[in-house]
C-alpha cells in the first residue's frame, strides 16, 4: 500500500474551536447565500428575544451600519462576565462567543424557554465574521471584548467605562466575512419583515430598526404591539374583507408549556394558519397545529348542532370547510422543543398537542357562546364551503391523475420529455403558443417538457375551488404536474423536480408569474416549500462584442457592463419577448442548462408569503398600490 493510500490516525482531521463553522458554514446557517447572511442577524436578535421572553428585556435595536456591519443592542441583564468554571481564565461572555454549544439555553437555569440555534448562535456569528465587538453593561460597568478573523479574541473582556445611567444589556456589532458569503449586503426589507414578526410574537416588546447605509432613510422604524398576536391577525387580514370585526383569542399555561391563539375569519377562500414555537416559525406545522385543527372541527360542529344551525340529517362540517377564510396564529412556548421535518420546522412534542387541543375545545367554544352573531357567521360560511366542496368533487376527479408514469390524463398540449426519472425532468410553463413553439424547438427533449398556457390564468385568490377547477389552463397544470391539488396534493408524485415559469421580462410577464406563483402557493404549497418551483430569467438586452452576441439580464446588468467596459460602442438591442426570439436565442439565454440563470422560489416565512399573495392578488386596491410603491425600488424577485 502506498503512503497516499494509507488510512491511519494521521488521516483523521480534528477541527478545534470555531474551525468547523468556517469549514462547513452551511451546516450551521443553512447556506452561504442571502438567507445564511441574514441568519447571522437572527441569531443575535434571538438571544435578545430570549431575554424578553424571560421578562428581562423591553427594547431591542438593530442597526445596519454604513460600513456593512450590523449592531444589535438590548436592555436585558447582560451576558454574565464572571469567570466560567469550566474555562479557567475565560469570562462566561468570551466562552459564549468562542465555544460551540455554550450558552444559557442548556440545563434549564438560564432560560425557561428559548429560540435560536440552541447555544451555538453567538459563536457561529463570531466564526463567520471578520470582526466582532461585544459590549456588556452589567454590575454598573461597561465591558468590552473584540474578536477578529473568525473569532480570535483580542485580549480579555475588560471594563472600559461605567455603564451609562446604570443600564444593563448586551451590544453585539459584527462584520460578515466576504470570503465566506456569496454576498455581504443586507436587505433592509428582509430584516424589517422578520423583526416585525418577532415584535408581534412578543407582546409589548419594542424593536427598533435603522439603516445608516448611503442613500437610505436613517430614521428608525419602530415595531411594538400591545395586542401581540391579536395585532398579528389584524395585520394579516388588513388586505382582506373580514367576516366580522372582532379578533378572538385565548391562552392557557400548564407547568412548563403555554399556548396563545388568535383568530379571525375573512370572506376569502384560503386558510392562513401560522404557527410558532418559542418564536421560531414552524412552517411544517407539528403537534401544536394538529391539536388546534382537531379541536377546531370538533368545537364548531358541536356549537352548530347545539344551536340547531346544523340539522340532525346534515353531515358534520369537515375541517377544510371550517378553515376556509380563517386567519389564525398559534404561538407556543415550552422547554426542550423537539424540531423535526426536512427543514427542522415541525414541532414534535406530543404533550403540546394535548394542551392546545384541550385549550381550543374549552375556550373556542366559550368564545362562540359569548359571540353568537360571529359564531353563526362562521358556521354559515363553513356550510357554503361544504356545498362548494361537494360541487367541486366531480371536477377534481377529472383532474386527478391515475398514475405518475403511464401518461393517463395528460393534457393534449403538453409536449412531454422522454425521461421517466422525475429527478432530472423539467417542466417549462410557457405563456403563448408562439413562445411555446420556440421553446419546443430549443429544449432538450430527453429531460425538458413544455406546457404552453394561453394568456393569464385565473386569479385563484378570488375564486373558490369549484370555479377554479373548471378553468382549462388550471386543469392542464394539475394534470401535467400529476400530484393532485390542495389537501390531497402529494409532493412524492410530482412528475418533474423543476417546474420553471417562463414568461417575458416585462409587466405582463411579471403578472403571469405572480398568478402562477399564487396558484402554486395556495394549491400546491409543498411544491414551493420543497424548492421545486423556479423562474427562468430571460434577458432584456443583447449586444455584439466583436462577432459574439452577449446577453444582459436587465438595466442593472447593462449599467454594470458599461461601467466595466466604458469603451463599448455597439448598440444594445432590447429583446422584445420570448415569442420573438428564435429557438437558438431562447436555448442559449434561457433553456440551456449550462448557460441559463434560474431563480429558485422559496418560502422562508409563510406568513409573509401569505400576506404578499393576499395584497397583490386580493381586492384591496389601496393595499396593493402601497405595497408596489414601497417595494418598487427592490429589483430582486419577491421571496415567496
Amino acid at each position: 500500500m502506498t503512503p497516499k493510500d494509507s488510512y491511519d490516525a494521521s488521516a483523521i482531521t480534528v477541527l478545534e474551536g470555531l474551525e468547523p463553522v468556517r469549514v462547513r458554514p452551511g451546516m450551521y446557517i443553512g447556506s452561504t447565500g442571502a438567507s445564511g447572511l441574514h441568519h447571522l442577524i437572527w441569531e443575535i436578535v434571538d438571544n435578545a428575544v430570549d431575554e424578553a421572553m424571560a421578562g428581562h428585556c423591553s427594547l431591542i435595536e438593530v442597526t445596519l451600519l454604513a460600513d456593512g456591519g450590523v449592531k444589535v443592542t438590548d436592555d436585558g441583564r447582560g451576558i454574565p462576565v464572571d469567570e466560567h468554571k469550566s474555562y479557567k481564565g475565560k469570562s462566561a461572555a468570551e466562552v459564549v462567543y468562542t465555544v460551540l454549544h455554550a450558552g444559557g439555553k442548556f440545563g434549564g437555569s438560564g432560560y425557561k424557554v428559548s429560540g435560536g440555534l440552541h447555544g451555538v448562535g453567538a459563536s457561529v456569528v463570531n466564526a463567520l465574521s471578520t470582526r466582532l465587538i461585544l459590549e456588556v453593561d452589567r454590575n454598573g460597568d461597561h465591558y468590552l471584548l473584540e474578536f477578529k478573523n473568525g473569532g480570535a479574541p483580542q485580549g480579555k473582556l475588560a471594563v472600559v467605562a461605567k455603564a451609562p445611567n446604570g443600564r444593563t444589556g448586551t451590544t453585539c456589532t459584527f462584520w460578515p466575512d466576504p470570503t465566506i458569503f456569496e454576498e455581504i449586503e443586507f436587505r433592509a426589507q428582509t430584516v424589517t419583515e422578520r423583526l416585525q414578526i418577532m415584535a408581534f410574537l412578543n407582546k409589548g416588546l419594542e424593536i427598533r430598526f435603522a439603516d445608516l447605509r448611503d442613500g437610505r432613510d436613517p430614521a428608525p422604524t419602530i415595531f411594538k404591539y400591545t395586542g401581540g398576536i391579536v395585532d398579528f391577525v389584524r395585520h394579516l387580514n388588513q388586505s382582506k374583507e373580514a367576516l366580522f370585526k372582532k379578533v378572538g383569542s385565548f391562552s392557557q399555561i400548564e407547568e412548563t408549556m403555554e399556548v396563545d391563539v388568535a383568530f379571525q375569519w375573512n370572506t376569502g377562500y384560503y386558510e392562513s394558519i401560522h404557527s410558532f414555537a418559542n418564536g421560531i416559525s414552524t412552517t411544517e406545522g407539528g403537534m401544536h397545529e394538529e391539536g388546534f385543527r382537531a379541536a377546531l372541527t370538533t368545537t364548531v360542529n358541536k356549537y352548530a348542532r347545539a344551536h340547531n344551525v346544523l340539522k340532525e340529517k346534515d353531515e358534520n362540517l369537515k375541517n377544510e370547510d371550517i378553515r376556509e377564510g380563517l386567519t389564525a396564529i398559534i404561538s407556543v412556548r415550552l422547554q426542550e422543543p423537539q424540531f423535526e421535518g426536512q427543514t427542522k420546522a415541525k414541532l414534535g412534542n406530543v404533550p403540546m398537542k394535548s394542551l392546545v387541543q384541550k385549550a381550543t375545545n374549552a375556550k373556542l367554544l366559550e368564545w362562540m357562546e359569548e359571540n353568537p352573531t360571529e359564531a353563526n357567521q362562521v358556521v354559515k360560511k363553513a356550510m357554503l364551503a361544504a356545498r362548494a366542496r361537494i360541487a367541486s368533487q366531480s371536477a377534481r376527479d377529472l383532474t386527478r391523475r391515475k398514475s405518475a408514469l403511464d401518461g393517463a390524463g395528460l393534457p393534449g398540449k403538453l409536449v412531454d420529455c422522454s425521461s421517466r426519472d422525475e429527478r432530472e425532468s423539467e417542466l417549462f410553463i410557457v405563456e403563448g403558443n408562439s413562445a411555446g413553439g420556440s421553446a419546443k424547438d430549443a429544449r432538450d427533449p430527453r429531460v425538458q417538457a413544455i406546457l404552453p398556457i394561453r394568456g393569464k390564468i385565473l386569479n385563484v385568490e378570488r375564486a373558490r375551488v369549484d370555479k377554479m377547477l373548471k378553468n382549462a389552463e388550471i386543469q392542464a397544470l394539475i394534470a401535467a404536474i400529476g400530484a393532485g391539488l390542495g389537501e390531497e396534493f402529494d409532493v412524492s408524485k410530482i412528475r418533474y423536480h423543476k417546474v420553471i415559469l417562463l414568461a417575458d421580462a416585462d409587466v405582463d410577464g411579471s403578472h403571469i408569474r405572480t398568478l402562477l406563483l399564487t396558484f402554486f402557493f395556495r394549491q400546491m404549497r409543498p411544491l414551493v416549500e420543497g424548492g421545486f418551483v423556479y423562474c427562468a430569467q430571460p434577458p432584456l438586452f443583447s449586444t455584439l462584442v466583436g462577432k459574439e452576441k452577449i446577453y444582459l439580464k436587465d438595466d442593472s446588468a447593462k449599467s454594470a457592463y458599461l461601467a466595466e467596459h466604458p469603451d463599448h460602442k455597439n448598440d444594445f438591442q432590447r429583446l422584445k419577448g420570448l415569442g420573438e426570439m428564435d429557438f437558438g436565442e431562447l436555448r442559449d439565454t434561457t433553456m440551456d442548462q449550462s448557460k441559463r440563470s434560474l431563480l429558485q422560489v422559496s418560502v422562508d416565512q409563510a406568513a409573509l408569503a401569505d400576506e404578499v399573495c393576499s395584497v397583490l392578488m386580493g381586492d384591496d386596491v389601496a393595499s396593493r398600490r402601497n405595497f408596489i410603491q414601497k417595494n418598487a425600488k427592490d429589483v430582486r424577485f419577491l421571496d415567496i
